[in-house]
């Protein structure tokens, strides 16, 4: 498998889209930033939300106990999943118990980490995408590049040309409204004809038995109140304890994802409809694990607002698909390599490590933190390249000896130069692919400060 700097290569060639996404992710990041300074208990809200993940954490499988207890006694269907093959098992038996050949789905990124969609489609079940994001990536056949804006990758124009031709609009149309209702009429017509609905979850009330899922429109309650049946899939890390738990995360939520104070929709779901079933199924699929590792629990306590991906400067320039991973920007680069460190070993490396994804997380994980310490695990364990850990030896070498680095200092100053820039720029040298190394000074910072009065 590719590493994440030569699979960003064809997006960062494309220098104009790298320079639009970046803008456009920024523009949600400062959006972010605008309501947040509206709140004046803002961080008393992030630590709040931490400590009470931190807490939920050193009780998970309680909370998960007096959840399963209390949904049962709503009438909802509960079932457990050790990995994605058990989830979509259980979600196909679900479905053919009742005959059901059609299926909406509202915006789930554990059903994209579990391959639900094509698994269903392999045993004859139509499965549609109802959010709009989501809808258009599934039309190009391609996941989603970001958890919050799965086609923040593609311009008005890629959309407008996907929709004349897999919905017959006008060739050539942009306008996002035009768009936008063409759209609202093929979702209609399949919401209309679906057997069953399936949702993701945002959160999970243990003391209710409930389940919350935050979405900007309205498609989550559509594909819920039409078919007689629901299917509600979450992660592990999905339950809060109470609901006033619950306010604490939903006021931090949207600000943080799209910097808006609330999303449109934020429905409550404890039981099924009148006639009919609801079934919430509970998955791990390597969560435990990770709860095991000390360094690494608190990424479970991520609610998956993206702000990490809106902020990072390597996601904004590198695009969502680079990281290869169903969650890409820091939090992903985390979560990846926890599930396969060889195939996702260089995203801890995908990091400039400034911090500002630990800034602006709305629970307060340390990512630039874990990101570090991933590095050093990975090194520990023989992930990294030949190349990466024999220049960090002599790297090492080098600061451990005070005449070793003032040699160095000055071979490179006076080396450097006169070296050709084929030497300098060859394939051995992925570092300065798009970089140019600033002018060698002719004098050390240590030769500088003598010169300096006292």
């Amino acid at each position: 498998m590719k590493g994440h700097a030569e699979s960003a290569a064809p997006f960062v060639a494309n220098e104009p889209r790298a320079h639009w996404h970046d803008e456009s992710l920024w523009f949600v990041r400062v959006k972010r930033d605008r309501q947040a300074a509206t709140v004046p208990e803002w961080e008393d809200l992030r630590s709040t939300a931490s400590a009470i993940k931190a807490h939920t954490l050193s009780r998970l499988a309680d909370y998960l106990e007096e959840f399963e207890r209390n949904a049962t006694a709503n009438g909802i269907h509960v079932h457990w999943a050790r990995d994605g093959a058990e989830h979509n098992a259980i979600v196909l038996k679900i479905l053919n118990d009742h005959g059901v050949k059609r299926l909406v789905k509202s915006k789930s990124m554990l059903t994209e980490e579990c391959h639900l969609n094509p698994y269903l489609e392999a045993h004859g079940i139509e499965v549609t995408d109802t959010d709009l994001g989501e809808r258009i990536v599934q039309m190009r056949k391609e996941p989603p590049s970001h958890i919050v804006l799965p086609a923040i990758h593609l311009k008005k124009e890629d959309i407008g040309e996907l929709f004349h031709i897999q919905l017959g609009t006008e060739k050539g149309a942009s306008d996002p409204k035009y768009l936008t209702e063409a759209a609202r009429g093929h979702l209609r017509e399949r919401f209309l004809g679906a057997q069953a609905g399936l949702t993701g979850v945002n959160f999970a009330i243990a003391s209710t038995g409930g389940v919350v899922v935050c979405t900007n429109e309205g498609n989550a309650d559509m594909g819920t109140s039409l078919p007689p049946i629901h299917i509600a899939s979450m992660g592990v890390e999905k339950i809060v304890p109470r609901p006033r738990d619950l306010a604490i995360f939903l006021r931090l939520l949207a600000r943080s994802a799209t910097g808006q104070p609330v999303t449109t929709y934020t429905s409550h779901f404890h039981g099924p409809l009148p006639g009919g079933e609801m079934h919430v199924v509970i998955v791990d699929n390597g969560r435990a694990r990770i709860l095991g590792e000390e360094a690494f629990r608190r990424s479970l306590s991520c609610i998956r607002c993206g702000a990490c991906m809106n902020t990072c400067p390597v996601y904004r320039r590198s695009g969502g698909y680079s990281y290869g991973y169903t969650v890409p920007g820091p939090i992903g680069s985390i979560l990846g390599p926890q599930r396969d460190p060889a195939a996702y070993g260089s995203l801890p490396f995908a990091s400039s490590l400034c911090g500002s994804c630990t800034d602006v997380c709305p629970v307060k994980i340390d990512l630039h933190h874990e990101l570090l310490a991933f590095r050093q695990e990975l090194a520990k364990k023989g992930y990294l390249p030949w190349q990466k850990r024999f220049s960090m030896w002599v790297m090492g070498q080098v600061l451990a000896r005070k005449w070793a680095f003032l040699l160095g200092g000055r071979l490179m100053r006076t080396l450097m130069p006169l070296l050709p820039r084929a030497l300098v720029y060859g394939p051995w040298n992925p570092w300065g692919k798009q970089r140019e190394l600033p002018p060698m000074p002719r004098e050390s910072f240590r030769d500088l400060l003598k010169k300096e009065p006292r």
